[in-house]
């Protein structure tokens, strides 16, 4: 696996430069959801230029209503696109509707996709859960399995919320022209280890690092805390 390892002292602060560099060149951008990735949306929002030609699409969705607290969309809304909507430059948005359940929001996704060609995205942002999931492909789930879908509902996740999920699959996700893995404090530090490590796993076990073996270019931007073991 070859991955350039970027340590930096504010992940979201550089990952907000990166996301409005790309979105202003009318990049296609797969959004995550997550702690970290919420600050670097809210700094996004207050930094120049515009959004406008940019498509942002969602690497995964919990099946929720959009205003839901659970929602990754609710949040990019709060932190991000209300910003741009104020200042006239709301690009274009591609949601999960999570609302619609399961199978069918993976269906009206997986038909979106493919009507945009479907995009090879410019950016796709993600994190790592403690369990090694990103997205929402979790350890030892049927969604792993999946490689002619772009789009997979996922009936039962991991890890809290333990609602129903859509998610991008490891073919879609990794057809990323850049995939960056946005990680930062010293709780992240052991799951850092075991994903970004030596150590290969066997597929079930470590989503992460199976779609790292998968794709071309791989960023972890991360700080000195979470990179620690490393």
């Amino acid at each position: 696996m070859s991955v350039e390892l970027r340590i930096v002292e504010d992940p979201a602060a550089d990952c907000a430069q990166l996301l409005g560099e790309i979105a202003a060149r009318g990049g296609h951008i797969a959004l995550a959801g997550g702690s970290t990735p919420k600050q670097a949306y809210a700094k996004a929002a207050a930094l120049p230029g515009s959004w406008a030609p940019a498509h942002l699409w969602f690497g995964d969705e919990r099946c929720v209503p959009a205003d839901d607290e659970r929602s990754n969309y609710g949040m990019v809304e709060q932190e991000l696109l209300q910003a741009l909507r104020d200042r006239g430059e709301l690009p274009h948005i591609h949601r999960i509707e999570g609302e619609l359940g399961a199978e069918q929001a993976a269906d009206h996704y997986e038909a979106e996709l493919r009507a945009a060609g479907p995009p090879r995205f410019d950016l796709v942002l993600l994190g790592v859960g403690p369990d090694g999931h990103t997205a929402s492909l979790f350890p030892g789930k049927p969604a792993l399995s999946e490689r002619s879908r772009l789009a997979v509902p996922v009936q039962e996740a991991g890890l809290e919320p333990f609602v129903p999920r859509v998610t991008l699959s490891f073919p879609a996700l990794a057809s990323g022209k850049q995939i960056v893995f946005l990680i930062a404090g010293a709780a992240k530090a052991e799951i850092v280890e075991r994903v970004f490590g030596q150590r290969q796993a066997d597929e079930d076990e470590l989503p992460s690092q199976t779609l790292i073996t998968m794709s071309e270019s791989v960023i972890l931007l991360t700080d000195a805390a979470a990179a620690a073991r490393l």
